[in-house]
């Protein structure tokens, strides 16, 4: 292992995800047990701008493993987009002394360190923070576990209510063009139908579902459907099926950020416990533009390009699971 690097920053960008904290945690102390300096940039991309840097020790990370957000805090930061903007972060990172980084988020966080890296030759390693779990080159993103604990224990709850009531409940959950919370937590949950961005016949075999259950006279139900669904998301899902069958008492449950929060689960503790500490390493074995990545219990890198251009499908077994458990 090379230890030429003595100082490097880490942050958290884009959406938070529970487990982001547990993962600042592992790269800091990975980063002190190699004798690596280790700068918290606050607010992400909009923090390197700003000169918003903070030195982080040991014990600046004690306690924080069970706490779910980013105590990095994050952000969106538009001005990262154009070229003046990035030279002016380069040269605050040059100033501050970081020469190397830890980028913790999604998709836009990827493509925001692959663009600087090209430009000005910062060596970065991505570590895949996002509820969404939409990146290729790994199983599992940080925080996808704690997301679908979330709605499931919400359906748990939503299910009392519809039965009670007899009632039809369209739940959304989010995902933004990807169906991984909502297939899971569907399964998990016991929801009775789903609705995928990926499932092209959604709509009309669920309309067929409805007939069904309406001629027995059952209408207590719970559809779950992922917010990048093709129908347009539960509201709109909610009028086609009030307009088709006004027999059913339908209600819309919008699950929303409330699933980005909490405290992490043993699995995304474990997960962000790893991912932080490979991060740090693969750093100082001069890897670059590279994120890392959990696949068949392995830690894997995959490059930034391929993480956010690369496709990652649904597993065809959570699919027909999806079709055959949940009618």
């Amino acid at each position: 292992m090379s230890f030429a690097m003595k100082k490097i920053g880490v942050f958290t960008s884009g959406g938070d995800s529970p487990g982001m904290n547990a993962c600042i945690r592992a790269v800091v102390r990975t980063a002190h047990h190699h004798d690596v300096e280790v700068v918290g940039i606050l607010e992400g991309y909009k923090g390197i701008l700003n000169n918003q840097f903070r030195e982080l020790k040991n014990y600046d990370v004690a306690g924080i493993i069970n706490r779910g957000g980013t105590i990095l805090r994050s952000s969106r930061c538009p001005e990262f987009l154009e070229p003046e903007y990035r030279k002016r972060a380069f040269m605050n990172l040059q100033k501050e002394g970081i020469e190397g980084l830890i980028a913790i988020g999604g998709n836009g966080t990827f493509t925001g360190a692959l663009v600087f890296e090209k430009e000005f030759g910062i060596p970065t390693i991505g570590v895949p923070g996002t509820i969404d779990n939409d990146l290729y080159g790994t199983d599992y993103t940080i925080g996808f576990d704690t997301a679908c604990n979330t709605v499931v224990q919400a359906l748990d709850a939503i299910r009392d209510t519809a039965t009670s009531h007899n009632r039809l409940f369209i739940v959304e959950v989010m995902g933004r063009d990807a169906g991984h919370i909502a297939v899971n937590s569907c399964i998990a949950g016991g929801a009775e139908a789903v609705l995928l961005p990926e499932e092209e016949k959604d709509l009309p075999e669920l309309m067929q579902y409805l007939n069904e259950k309406r001629k027995k006279k059952i209408f207590s139900s719970i559809i779950v459907v992922a917010e990048g669904d093709q129908v347009g998301g539960a509201v709109q899902l909610n009028n086609i099926i009030k307009e088709k069958y006004p027999h059913y008492d339908s209600r819309v449950t919008i699950l929303g950020h409330v699933q980005r929060g909490g405290s992490p689960t043993y699995l995304d503790r474990m997960l962000a416990s790893r991912l932080g500490m490979s991060s740090v390493e693969a750093l100082l074995n001069g890897e670059r533009n590279q994120a890392v990545g959990l696949v068949n219990g392995e830690v894997v890198l995959s490059s930034f390009k391929d993480s956010i251009t690369k496709s990652k499908n649904i597993h065809s077994d959570l699919l027909k699971m999806s079709h055959i458990l949940v009618a």
